[in-house]
């Protein structure tokens, strides 16, 4: 490929992953065998080359990748085969990645843009055991038996499955114009997405995207949200500040972190033990959990910024939402509003879709439907929330 000696790689898609072998299962665990997986990226923004990231972070067995392509997605699984190019890393295409590790493509030249819809497809020769993979992509991705690896599309194909989960795949970056900076949205389903329009894009990072290519900012957001994620305690994935380095400080070309954490250290303790009560956080348990987070993004030279607790109240999941769980939300949403705040900023995701009159329920106009997550509409209204100004990007 052509080198550009102002370009560097950037962050253009993430997908943060977890691992099929904790003990909360909410997410179908799937593992393949002779399969072709075909998978939807959708850029955040663009270069003129790039590369994909392959994960076998949480497999017991190395993974075995028999080949592997890239193409412009059409429709449905369909690809312009004009476009479809194998995938090498260091110059093969048969890889095999170890336990616990990942692996970064050779670049492939473009150009791309944001918005661009790339079907990476993977041929899987062998048992692969229970797979990484992550849990909202709201993208629907396609399994078929055996080798298809250059299809123009898997439609109608025998034993084709749907997946609504994604596998293996953690990112995509880009060469990017050096100096181009990005924003890791670093949270839980929020913004990973749960509860809004599935394969169109409604998601917070997506919406704020679109503020800011239209306010014409040159960076972008990339989503590292995990739907059940904690701040303090593990599954759905590694807690936040376990997770910190790897999924926020490291992401290449970030300059800004955004947050959001503590719905599910309030809420999944009593729906776990339900009908039982839990024990749940401390109000002084989050904010030095947050101040921790703010201190390590600091260290890093990079912003911060919070954004406020969610509201919950009267969520469909019995257990999750109580008195004592909406009150540690409100000390700490007063905190994080606050002088006494680490943060360089906040935005008010609380007060954005809350009910005026009870404003610890999502307003129906922006829930879902469960109560605890927003809709499209309500992802927009958290994307308005954000002064445009404090990503510095």
């Amino acid at each position: 490929m052509t080198t550009d000696s102002t370009a560097a790689w950037t962050a253009a898609f993430r997908s943060a992953v977890v691992s099929p072998h904790e003990s909360i299962d909410l997410f179908e665990l799937r593992g393949f065998d002779g399969h072709t997986l075909r998978q939807i990226i959708r850029l955040d923004g663009g270069g003129t080359a790039l590369r994909i990231r392959l994960s076998n972070r949480y497999g017991k067995e190395p993974l075995h990748i028999g080949g592997a392509h890239l193409a412009r997605r059409t429709e449905g699984s369909g690809i312009d085969s004009g476009t479809d190019t194998p995938v090498r890393f260091a110059g093969t295409e048969d890889i095999t990645i170890p336990v616990g590790e990942e692996i970064i493509s050779d670049p492939i030249d473009g150009p791309y843009a944001a918005g661009d819809e790339l079907a990476v497809t993977l041929w899987l020769p062998d048992d692969t055991g229970l797979s990484t993979y992550s849990a909202v992509p709201l993208r629907t991705g396609w399994a078929v038996p055996g080798n298809a690896l250059t299809a123009d599309t898997l439609d109608g194909t025998e034993g084709l499955e749907e997946l609504a989960t994604r596998h293996y795949i953690t990112g995509a970056d880009v060469l990017a114009p050096e100096g181009t900076r990005i924003a890791v949205a670093f949270g839980d389903s929020w913004f990973e997405g749960t509860g809004t329009t599935h394969d169109t894009d409604h998601r917070f990072p997506d919406l704020l995207n679109q503020r800011l290519r239209d306010a014409g900012h040159t960076g972008w957001v990339v989503n590292q949200g995990i739907s059940a994620n904690r701040l303090l305690t593990d599954e759905i994935g590694e807690h936040a500040l376990a997770r910190l380095e790897r999924d926020a400080l490291t992401v290449p070309g970030v300059t800004h972190v955004l947050i959001h954490f503590g719905l599910n250290d309030l809420g999944i303790p009593g729906q776990e033990a339900y009908p039982e009560p839990a024990p749940i956080p401390t109000a002084a348990d989050l904010i030095a959990g947050f101040t921790t987070l703010a201190d390590r993004i600091h260290a890093a030279g990079l912003t911060a910024t919070a954004t406020t607790v969610g509201p919950y109240k009267d969520t469909v999941y019995e257990g999750y939402s109580t008195p004592e769980g909406i009150a540690v939300a409100r000390e700490v949403n007063d905190w994080i509003r606050s002088a006494d705040s680490p943060f360089d900023s906040y935005a008010d995701f609380a007060a954005a879709v809350a009910d005026p009159a009870d404003p610890d329920r999502i307003h129906d106009d922006h829930d879902s439907g469960d109560g605890l997550h927003v809709n499209d509409a309500g992802a927009q209204a958290l994307a308005d929330s954000v002064d445009l100004a404090t990503l510095k990007i």
